[in-house]
């Protein structure tokens, strides 16, 4: 208990060290520059404290739960038993349970991430419906969902990280060429925002996890990089619905010949 709550106290200086600069930025510029007093000081003071602690606990459950269970997925998912066959000898075939793990764990944290929902919904305000939230998060979803499984086939099979990603963002520039200009720059944007608070450290420590329990791989090489592919490959699941999209409306549009 002890050593919990120390955990905790630890976190809150971080965190309190961490907003520090950025309280004194927002009240060096409020005062000096646009020479205003400050409106609601005891709001504002309220407000970083919430902030405050609502990171320290989030920082202090990454450490006790999140990345711990990660690691401990990983842990048992290439465990002899389940892959049915010594994890020395077994091929990139005998790990379907971690690329199916990768994808659920994927799709249910994207969906969940605080960041892709507020794009959504800004994204279908500002289009006055024409882009649906919920069809945009299910897109983005799917891509991180395909993306950590590609990475964790990665991970298995050792190959190097830059093959995957300058192919990926080789078939980004492909789909980038005619798609709507509507959708161009909010495909980009969901691949950082789906990136955050909820995915990256379940994410990261499955990465981690996996390399560490599969003999030959190196958690430093190997271990990371699996946050790029839930970058990238949300990018092209938007771009591809876009252009499926675009190409439905064609057809309903044009007339059919009898």
């Amino acid at each position: 208990m002890n050593e919990q709550v120390a955990l905790v106290l630890e976190s809150l200086r971080e965190t309190l060290l961490a907003v520090a600069p950025i309280a004194g930025i927002l009240i060096v510029f409020q005062r000096f520059v646009l020479r205003r007093r400050l409106v609601d000081v005891r709001r504002i003071v309220v407000g970083f404290a919430f902030v405050v602690v609502g990171m320290a606990v989030f920082l202090t459950g990454l450490q006790e739960a999140l990345f711990p269970l990660g690691r401990v997925m990983a842990e048992q998912l290439t465990t002899p038993e389940l892959i049915g066959v010594d994890p020395s000898v077994a091929t990139w075939s005998d790990y379907g349970w971690v690329y199916a793990f990768g994808a659920a764990i994927g799709f249910a944290t994207t969906l969940a991430e605080p960041a892709l929902i507020a794009v959504a919904i800004k994204a279908e305000e500002v289009s006055a419906g024409t882009i649906n939230a919920w069809g945009l998060r299910i897109s983005v979803a799917t891509g991180v969902a395909l993306g950590i499984a590609v990475g964790c086939l990665r991970i298995v099979t050792g190959t190097p990280l830059p093959l995957y990603i300058v192919g990926g963002y080789a078939v980004v520039a492909i789909l980038s060429w005619r798609a709507p200009a509507s959708i161009l720059a909010l495909a980009f944007d969901t691949g950082g925002v789906t990136t955050s608070t909820v995915t990256v450290p379940l994410v990261a420590a499955l990465g981690l996890g996996l390399a560490s329990t599969i003999p030959g791989r190196s958690p430093l090489v190997d271990g990371f990089g699996l946050i790029a592919f839930a970058s990238l490959f949300p990018i092209v699941t938007v771009l591809l619905h876009a252009h499926l999209s675009t190409r439905r409306s064609h057809r309903a549009h044009t007339p059919q010949e009898a």
